[in-house]
């Protein structure tokens, strides 16, 4: 390649992939290299600035493991998971609204029957979730997956808390034969994202902070219908509108607060008062035929 130039050199890298073979690769490669060699030119980018950038990925990757993974996090606080989660969603708008799986999920959690309980010893205010699986067109879905996971009261996960046990606050449940499903556990809390990496220092560079608001997490699958990653916000949290992830919905968001009815307080009876109720239907986008 000679006579390279500021002007050609962008088409002469993106012409150096012509041999990809496979489509949607070569697609998202010369996509990439174009926007990121006009990034390039408006910024007038110097030397020491890309090898900071260099340097910082390389230390992106140096802190990501098995459990935690960085570029996920970079991924969420610069809001690119949130956007391509919101632009699969509006594929379907008559489902429940998605929302972003997160850095903390963990596969193959206990099965809990329905009813079954997460509070355990952990403390924090008592709540029973409930509610039931619906098809898009009110049709129940027995037997549906559901994966609740949950921060403790102490507002760390599981996997990135030593002093609590692998499987503490998550569970699997298969919904019931009418769709429905219900389990007790704690409320969860606000949170900070990691901040003793680097996603913690773009936070500091940009003057945000690293808070999320309170939030349960629940993956739904079921049979003939598409998968559903979301998150139940705590309407009354002080971050619902500064979600250092941007991963609050409207729709998921509704108080934690409502007093159970006499009928639920006979229900719920191994459930020690006070707890309050949280009511959610799940429903699902049956997959195109």
């Amino acid at each position: 390649m000679r006579d390279l130039s500021v002007d050609n050199i962008t088409d002469a890298v993106i012409g150096s992939i012509a041999g990809t073979e496979d489509p949607r690769l070569k697609e998202l490669l010369s996509v990439f290299i174009r926007k990121a060699h006009e990034a390039v030119r408006e910024t007038k980018l110097q030397q020491d600035e890309w090898t900071g950038l260099v340097e910082f990925l390389r230390r992106t990757g140096d802190i990501s493991d098995a459990h935690r993974n960085e570029f996920i996090i970079m991924s969420d606080i610069l809001g690119i998971s949130s956007l391509m989660d919101l632009m699969n969603a509006a594929q379907a708008p008559a489902s429940t609204t998605s929302s972003l799986l997160g850095p903390f999920f963990v596969p193959d959690t206990p099965m809990l029957p329905v009813g079954g309980d997460l509070i355990k010893d952990n403390e924090g205010d008592r709540i029973v979730v409930q509610g039931r699986v619906l098809s898009s067109n009110g049709d129940p879905l027995p037997g549906a997956l559901l994966e609740f996971w949950q921060n403790a009261a102490n507002g760390l996960y599981s996997n990135m808390d030593t002093g609590q046990h692998d499987d503490n606050l998550r569970c699997r449940m298969l919904s019931d034969d009418t769709g429905c499903y219900s389990l007790s556990t704690i409320r969860p809390v606000s949170y900070e994202v990691p901040d003793d990496g680097t996603g913690g220092e773009f936070i500091r560079a940009t003057g945000r902070h690293c808070w999320r608001p309170a939030h349960l997490h629940v993956r739904v699958q079921s049979d003939r219908h598409n998968d559903l990653v979301t998150e139940i916000f705590d309407m009354q949290d002080d971050y619902l509108d500064q979600d250092a992830v941007f991963g609050v919905r409207t729709a998921p968001a509704l108080p934690f607060t409502r007093e159970p009815t006499a009928e639920e307080q006979s229900r719920y009876a191994e459930v020690a008062a006070p707890y309050t109720m949280v009511d959610f239907d799940f429903v699902l986008q049956p997959v195109d035929p």
